[in-house]
């Protein structure tokens, strides 16, 4: 598979180097590892604020590829889709997959082995299990009283 975002030209380890905050727009591209996880519809506990994934997918997401077939405009499509950036991370955070490199760098933490910026591979997200490819359903074909029954555990 050719890795839909350019890691090519980019500092070798920049994420160990430079604050979330000062990265280029090609680097905090570069940090999607393509899991797809961010793209699944999340049920939220209103007491608790507990956040659950669901295989329930946006109705953008390509679960072969794991990515957004309209990444550009796709608030176009999804009006309420988040457009992540350094400044609102503590916000979002939270309901992010717990092993996203956005939320793991945010944390403190170390990317994943498997991660592609490491492994030099885009599919090994994939190999290691990680992403969602070809486990998603359809939001249009499954009514939100079903989500529940398709709540996914993550990895830890």
């Amino acid at each position: 598979m050719t890795d839909p975002i350019a890691a090519k030209g980019l500092a070798k380890r920049f994420w160990e180097k430079k604050p979330l905050a000062q990265m280029s727009p090609a680097e905090w591209e570069a940090l999607c590892d393509g899991c797809g996880k961010c793209c699944l519809n999340k049920l939220e506990d209103e007491d608790t604020q507990e956040v659950a994934l669901t295989r329930v997918a946006c109705r953008l997401l390509d679960d072969a590829t794991c990515r957004c077939t309209h990444y550009e405009n796709r608030h176009q499509f999804v009006p309420d889709c988040i457009v992540l950036k350094p400044e609102n991370l503590d916000t979002h955070a939270y309901w992010m997959p717990l092993t996203c490199a956005y939320r793991l760098l945010w944390q403190g933490k170390p990317l994943y082995d498997w991660h592609p910026l490491i492994s030099g591979d885009p599919d090994s997200v994939h190999t290691a299990g990680i992403s969602v490819q070809y486990g998603t359903v359809s939001e249009f074909d499954t009514p939100f009283e079903e989500w529940e029954d398709h709540i996914i555990e993550e990895p830890t």
